[in-house]
């Protein structure tokens, strides 16, 4: 016999939600002009490969936490803008960006590259990471000079690899737990830690951190090196100021920004001497990065969207 207070309890439910599917059902036309807009900002023009599944081509296990991690666009989109912040403090580093690259004339370009990166070493087959990797290896190959301290520097030293590699997973990690829409154990961060090691290695790296403890202990250690020169500042300035031209590009840049900047490490914050005051993080910058989080999720969602993958026995991480 059906419970009729089972159906009454479902139908409330059903009341309950009504408003929310007429405001769905409103909002649903403007979301494929939103996806448009996203991706004229960001210079993306062809729709994302869907991911390898097959655990004998795949370079990371389908089951791979790196893969729940970067799932999320919205929350890879801030940590990634944080990574580039930290990443400016090696003045080394720096060198080689300021001296090498047109990242003021074609941030966009720069954006989608690195974007294309992490989507083959992460989603792509083992060739399509090998040939991702072969080609950074090619450009770091023509990356040289002396910094502006007098210390010459080279993009493909495994010094520099390493800490461009631990600045970015280091900020893509602290983003997803923190805006993302899932969250990590410190099991999972450790293994995430593992399963990107081997995209350093590749790049050149001799020694990468391969754990929550190795790379706290590895910020810590190459702290004294690190310091904002006029170039990380230059840098600093173009990062906060966005390339946006319209005012609301420009507004949801302002957002991003702040979230970005909440995951710095106060010491990162107060050497590109931008404010570091906790309770504006707490009252606005965290709560205005979750509502462009959701608001920007529900804008690339639907068929084809990123979705997490879930971990399970048989993860064996990344291929060589």
């Amino acid at each position: 016999m059906t419970n009729p207070l089972g159906r009454a309890g479902s139908l409330g439910t059903q009341v309950a939600l009504a408003p929310f599917r007429v405001l769905g059902s409103i909002a649903e036309p403007r979301r494929a002009g939103i996806r448009r807009d996203m991706r004229r900002v960001l210079g993306v023009t062809a729709e994302p490969e869907s991911p390898v599944m097959d655990p004998e081509r795949s370079f990371l296990h389908p089951r791979a936490v790196a893969r729940r991690v970067h799932a999320d666009l919205p929350a890879m989109l801030i940590g990634g803008l944080s990574a580039l912040m930290l990443q400016t403090l090696n003045p080394l580093a720096m060198a080689g960006v300021a001296e090498h690259s047109n990242y003021k004339e074609d941030a966009t370009g720069r954006l989608r590259r690195t974007a294309s990166f992490v989507a083959a070493t992460t989603y792509g087959t083992v060739d399509q990471a090998r040939d991702a990797i072969e080609q950074v290896q090619r450009v770091h190959r023509k990356v040289r000079g002396v910094a502006p301290d007098g210390r010459r520097y080279a993009a493909d030293d495994p010094d520099l690899v390493t800490w461009i590699h631990v600045a970015e997973v280091s900020s893509l990690l602290h983003a997803a737990q923190r805006y993302g829409p899932l969250r990590f154990s410190r099991a999972d961060c450790d293994r995430y830690y593992e399963e990107t090691a081997g995209v350093a290695l590749a790049l050149g790296a001799d020694w990468v951190p391969r754990s929550v403890d190795e790379v706290t202990a590895y910020l810590g250690r190459v702290r004294p090196e690190l310091y904002a020169g006029p170039q990380a500042l230059a840098a600093r300035d173009f990062l906060m100021r966005g390339v946006g031209r319209r005012a609301e590009d420009r507004a949801v840049y302002a957002v991003m920004v702040g979230a970005a900047v909440s995951l710095l490490p106060p010491w990162a914050r107060a050497e590109l001497a931008v404010p570091n005051p906790p309770l504006f993080d707490r009252v606005v910058s965290v709560p205005l990065g979750h509502a462009l989080c959701a608001g920007l999720r529900w804008a690339v969602g639907g068929p084809g969207a990123p979705r997490p993958f879930e971990t399970g026995p048989g993860d064996d991480g990344p291929r060589p």
